[in-house]
């Protein structure tokens, strides 16, 4: 069945009620008389615009909690930076919480005058992220995939970030053209043999900013359940002590990554370990908490993105 798309005024008035509660500061009495409905239809409305995504709400006060969880993440791990969201409570996705935040640290560098390389990972975190920025001009900056960009199945990779953060930053792009893993291990270097994965590989390679998304590999992991994994390549790869990956490449709980499974497969640019600039790492929820540890203590990661649930839990 063909589904059934919002009706465009009730998205405009929609949009417009959500406009004027968390812009302009009025309240849905106001609203009511404003737009000429009830005021439980303006309440109606706002809740509308939130839904479907008309309005993006950035919190601008740093909760105390918040700035405390922050310097105790800092000092336990030695990040350059870490910024730590409010959770949004039982059962919420902690995406909703944390992609604002990194949309607001991605900006920051996206602003500064003098050109930078910026290395993007993919995942559900990455994407939030970018639906959550601002559109900026940056044509300073050149944006560069980490990780392939090609599903099993021959279609572009759903959690890609490089092309649809361009529509935003209109600034110029790589993508890493080759499958995020190979069938063969000779397949892969056939890939990154070619003239321009050559060139984009060593793009990636001398980023000046990396942002990646961290995924588990416990049994609902995101290379599992996106087909990139078989059962049995996740089972040895968990029996070889696989906690996390990022980008695609798998790393054990001291943060090693592993030469068995898909790593021997994995298209693009594993991020090393101890690098002397920001490799931000945007993650959140319980499940992640072994690979976000992992990544952080043993350096994958010198900054992350996180919410207060997962920062608490990092610190037990």
């Amino acid at each position: 069945m063909n589904r059934i798309e919002p009706d465009p005024t009730l998205l405009d008035d929609a949009a417009r009620a959500g406009w004027l509660y968390y812009v302009a500061g009025k309240t849905q009495d106001q609203i009511a008389s404003e737009l000429g409905v009830s005021r439980q239809r303006a309440q109606r409305l706002v809740s509308r615009a939130m839904a479907e995504g008309l309005i993006h709400v950035r919190l601008n006060h740093r909760i105390g909690a918040c700035l405390d969880l922050e310097a105790a993440l800092t000092d336990r791990f030695g990040q350059i930076r870490v910024r730590v969201s409010p959770g949004l409570g039982p059962g919420a996705d902690p995406v909703r919480s944390i992609a604002p935040a990194a949309a607001a640290e991605l900006e920051r560098f996206l602003r500064m005058p003098e050109p930078l390389v910026i290395a993007l990972g993919t995942g559900r975190g990455m994407r939030g992220m970018v639906d959550s920025m601002t559109e900026i001009d940056a044509p300073q900056h050149r944006l560069v995939s980490l990780i392939g960009n090609i599903a099993p199945d021959g279609s572009a990779s759903f959690f890609d970030v490089v092309m649809r953060i361009a529509d935003k930053v209109r600034a110029p792009h790589y993508p890493m053209p080759v499958p995020v893993i190979s069938t063969t291990a000779e397949e892969n270097a056939a890939f990154h043999a070619l003239a321009p994965v050559r060139r984009v590989v060593e793009l990636a390679r001398t980023a000046d900013v990396i942002f990646v998304g961290v995924g588990q590999m416990s049994n609902d992991a995101p290379l599992l359940a996106d087909g990139f994994v078989s059962r049995a390549e996740l089972d040895e790869m968990q029996a070889a002590g696989a906690a996390g990956e990022v980008a695609g490449w798998v790393f054990d709980s001291d943060g090693n990554y592993l030469d068995v499974g898909t790593n021997i497969r994995t298209g693009g640019v594993r991020v090393a370990q101890g690098l002397p600039r920001p490799a931000i790492g945007v993650a959140a929820g319980a499940s992640k908490v072994p690979a976000i540890r992992a990544a952080l203590k043993s350096y994958i990661l010198n900054g992350l993105v996180t919410d207060e649930p997962t920062a608490r839990l990092l610190l037990t």
